[in-house]
């Protein structure tokens, strides 16, 4: 059963209460290099749960490395976390040999990480617009939070990376003419340089400024903010079957900061993806096709490529790339996506709409492959 929200639930959200929760787990993993079924894997080990960015510039070099040696030999261990900094001049690829390759989005596909993300948005607005924003803890300030909060989940479907929330929390909050929920959806890739502009922002100050406001919730409340973030039922359980076959390579290909996707893998799902495997595109700037393609040239020459989104927009990229042709796509069911969007990917003969059970059944089949 689901547990009811701590008692010391902080007043934010308290205000988004009703949107659910799900449990947690004990804080702090950190990477470590074991064996299981014989071949490496990477577990948990306790330590603290704020880390910093060390594995971002790690999985750069892991791509580096992919593109350069385009088959990866089985590695005998996977680096720690703790040794992945940007002064290390090796990276030890993935292993490459497994008969099925996933690429998993992960907002939208593992986790619904709207509930939190939208708080983290309206927590960075009232930070970077003091004199905008209302104060914290009013009256005015749980009401116009409650609001917001309700437009950016409508809006959901056309954010692309976190700190997006950040610009509709303002617009929204002040009501700014040509972006209602309606409009936002409609063109928000040509609303969104005219806030930046509106307000002189920097994208990679605002991704920094973003992903502090995170790493602050997590260092004060770190069961406060792992509440709001939801994997979807089954997903966890279906990946870990993947992950610990050797008949199965997983890999998270996301828009979110990796520490982020993984502390919420790790204590909400027990999901352990070793650091290398999860690839972060706001942090590396490397398009999602491009990751595809070292994957694939990486992989198994009869290995099955399957990339899972929620996003038809990166799935018709796919498309469009060339040298992609080999890899399966689907477009969830359950995600961020729109009903117009579903109906474009039935109409679309590469891209298969997949319900969350069919999803679990693809990895659990995938998993016991002889």
């Amino acid at each position: 059963s689901t547990p009811k929200p701590s008692r010391h639930m902080s007043s934010t959200l308290a205000v988004c209460a009703a949107r659910g929760t799900h449990g947690f787990a004990p804080l702090g993993p950190r990477f470590a290099a074991t064996t299981r079924g014989g071949r490496p894997v990477v577990t948990a080990s306790h330590t603290t749960a704020n880390h910093n960015n060390s594995n971002d510039k790690h999985r750069r070099k892991v791509v580096a490395s992919l593109r350069a040696s385009k088959l990866s030999p089985v590695p005998t261990h996977f680096p720690s976390a703790a040794a992945a900094t940007a002064d290390s001049d090796s990276a030890a690829p993935p292993d490459m040999s497994a008969r099925t390759v996933f690429a998993l989005d992960f907002d939208g596909v593992v986790c619904d990480s709207e509930p939190e993300s939208s708080i983290s948005g309206w927590k960075h607005g009232v930070q970077l617009w003091p004199d905008v924003f209302p104060a914290p803890s009013s009256a005015a300030s749980d009401a116009d939070m409650a609001r917001v909060l309700h437009g950016l989940k409508v809006v959901r479907p056309v954010i692309e990376t976190g700190f997006e929330n950040t610009l509709l929390a303002r617009a929204l909050f002040e009501r700014l003419p040509g972006y209602a929920a309606e409009d936002i959806v409609a063109d928000w890739g040509g609303l969104l340089p005219g806030l930046m502009a509106r307000w002189k922002l920097d994208r990679a100050e605002m991704v920094r400024g973003y992903g502090k406001i995170r790493d602050d919730w997590m260092a004060a409340d770190m069961q406060g903010w792992l509440e709001p973030n939801l994997i979807y039922p089954g997903v966890a359980e279906a990946c870990i079957a993947a992950e610990e076959s050797p008949a199965c390579a997983v890999f998270i290909v996301t828009t979110k900061q990796a520490r982020f996707a993984s502390a919420i893998m790790e204590q909400k799902g027990n999901l352990h993806i070793p650091p290398e495997r999860v690839f972060s595109q706001t942090v590396s700037g490397l398009p999602k096709t491009e990751v595809l393609t070292d994957l694939a040239a990486a992989a198994a020459p009869s290995a099955r490529l399957v990339f899972v989104e929620d996003k038809m927009s990166t799935l018709e990229k796919v498309c469009a790339a060339e040298g992609l042709e080999t890899w399966e796509l689907f477009l969830v069911d359950w995600g961020y996506n729109t009903a117009a969007e579903r109906a474009r990917a039935v109409d679309n003969p590469r891209i298969n709409l997949i319900s969350v059970d069919d999803f679990v059944t693809m990895l659990r089949d995938a998993a016991v492959a002889a």
